[in-house]
């Protein structure tokens, strides 16, 4: 029986080798030498409440490759938005010091001077700049001024479009998810048959909607053509200025002073003092604004817990009275038939993540969304508080939010319960925040090209000695003990 096994070792070990040379033909090659390096991207996010940096990095062998580019690190700028310097803008700059510090500290000393740094301003700066241009100009000018100073490749500050903002944050999402191109286990490159999702961004100023469609746009400026990994595009986007959150609960507010003497949306027992003047400062409260007021006047608002009297605030928002194409979302602005699903990040995720996690209740359909709307602004400022006691700054504004978002969703854009369960509300996708800021840089720095990669990935220099290795080691087994068999056979010949 041992004689039989031994006997079949040869073969076997010929077998094993001749498997190991037919890998040896299959697998490409690549001289890497060693690890690659990292390459390294700085966005500076300047929304109008606040600004964000996010650092991404991405193997530099891999640069026009898909899913590898990754979010590393981010910083959250204390303060304001920088359009809030607007009176002073050198302290635009200077708030920007401790993020670009720790910059350096997470982007390699050696990688410095070869990472790609941006600024992107969004509505916040667009409203500044529609009002007081040469104050906007004074503010980049500032940051410019900040910038310039590290030894980054800064790359400048501008000004986004409401199109550039909802197109790259349509971007990002789909390239974290993978949705454009994706490397299977097998080696190749694919394209996934799930198609892109839609993307709403909900930010501080303004709200976007994007997604693809087959349809021509009846309004030319609401379509974008692109072209990414050999694929074509045709993509709506449409962004509404003064419809991102905050402006949203400040037009709310000027119309609770006009018709309620009082805020329908606070809970009962908040009360504070209201500076006119701030309530009607921003061009998104103009047509509210009484003809004559005192700017410096304070008053006292109450608040009084009636979600009926809210919702009415929030429907107020959205005229949907008139089109003059086939079909609109609202205030008359062309809008295909949704399709597809979507995901809605920024304070569309903050804000259905409060009604889930702080409030208990569910939020999976339009008419779910509604009642924990309803039931968020009956609770009374004592009930909020012991809630959410560290959330108290915003505490009382997220009935009024609520009541926004749903009406946003049903009236305004036209979602109904069956296109709602295609709505994921997320603030991460693949470990990265969801927003336009890598999709800003990948456009900038060429990381997504236009046309489809190769098929194949390349092997390190190292695998393909391994595998050569092996192949010579069973050949050399498999013909010693051949040779052994050999003379066995001779020894019992002369036996």
């Amino acid at each position: 029986m041992a004689g039989k096994a031994l006997s079949l070792l040869p073969p076997l070990l010929l077998a094993t080798a001749g498997l190991a040379g037919l890998l040896l033909l299959c697998v490409p090659t690549r001289d890497v030498q060693e690890p690659p390096a990292l390459k390294y991207g700085i966005v500076l996010d300047a929304g109008s409440s606040h600004t964000s940096m996010f650092i991404y990095k991405w193997p530099a062998d891999k640069e026009n490759d898909t899913g590898i580019v990754g979010q590393h690190s981010s910083c959250d700028v204390q303060g304001g938005g920088i359009s809030s310097y607007a009176d002073d803008p050198s302290k635009a700059g200077r708030s920007l010091v401790e993020c670009l510090e720790q910059a350096l500290r997470d982007v390699p000393t050696e990688r410095h001077a070869a990472t790609p740094l941006y600024l992107g301003a969004t509505a916040g700066m667009r409203l500044l700049n529609l009002t007081r241009p040469e104050a906007s100009a004074s503010v980049l000018a500032a940051v410019t001024q900040t910038l310039t100073q590290y030894p980054f490749d800064f790359r400048g500050a501008r000004i986004l479009s409401g199109q550039d903002e909802g197109v790259f944050g349509w971007v990002t999402a789909n390239y974290l998810l993978e949705n454009f191109i994706k490397y299977g286990w097998v080696g190749r490159w694919f394209r996934p048959r799930k198609g892109t999702l839609g993307a709403m961004d909900l930010g501080g100023a303004s709200t976007q909607i994007t997604f693809e469609t087959t349809q021509p746009a009846e309004d030319p400026a609401n379509e974008v053509h692109l072209r990414l990994y050999g694929q074509r595009y045709r993509v709506y986007t449409h962004s509404f200025l003064c419809y991102g959150r905050d402006q949203v609960l400040q037009r709310m507010l000027a119309s609770a002073l006009q018709t309620h003497r009082s805020h329908p949306c606070w809970p009962r027992g908040y009360s504070t003092q209201v500076l006119l003047g701030n309530v009607y400062q921003s061009p998104c409260t103009g047509a509210q604004r009484p003809q004559a007021f005192n700017s410096s006047a304070r008053v006292t608002v109450s608040g009084t817990s009636d979600p009926e009297l809210c919702r009415g605030l929030a429907t107020e928002l959205f005229n949907v009275s008139s089109c003059s194409f086939s079909q609109c979302s609202f205030n008359g602005v062309f809008q295909p038939p949704l399709s597809g699903s979507f995901i809605a990040f920024s304070a569309f995720y903050y804000t259905v993540d409060f009604l889930r996690t702080v409030m208990g209740l569910p939020t999976a359909t339009l008419k779910q969304l509604d009642a924990a709307a309803v039931t968020t602004c009956n609770q009374t400022w004592a009930q909020l508080q012991a809630r959410a006691p560290e959330q108290k700054a915003r505490l009382a504004d997220y009935c009024a939010g609520a009541m926004f978002v749903q009406q946003l969703l049903s009236r305004g854009y036209g979602f109904d319960e069956r296109k709602f369960s295609g709505v994921a509300f997320q603030r991460k996708a693949a470990d990265s925040a969801v927003g336009w800021a890598l999709g800003y840089m990948l456009n900038l720095t060429n990381l997504i090209p236009a046309d489809p990669p190769g098929l194949r990935k390349g092997t390190a220099f190292s695998s393909w000695v391994v595998l050569l290795l092996l192949f010579a080691a069973l050949l050399l087994a498999a013909l010693v003990l051949l040779l052994r068999r050999v003379r066995s056979t001779k020894a019992q010949n002369v036996i």
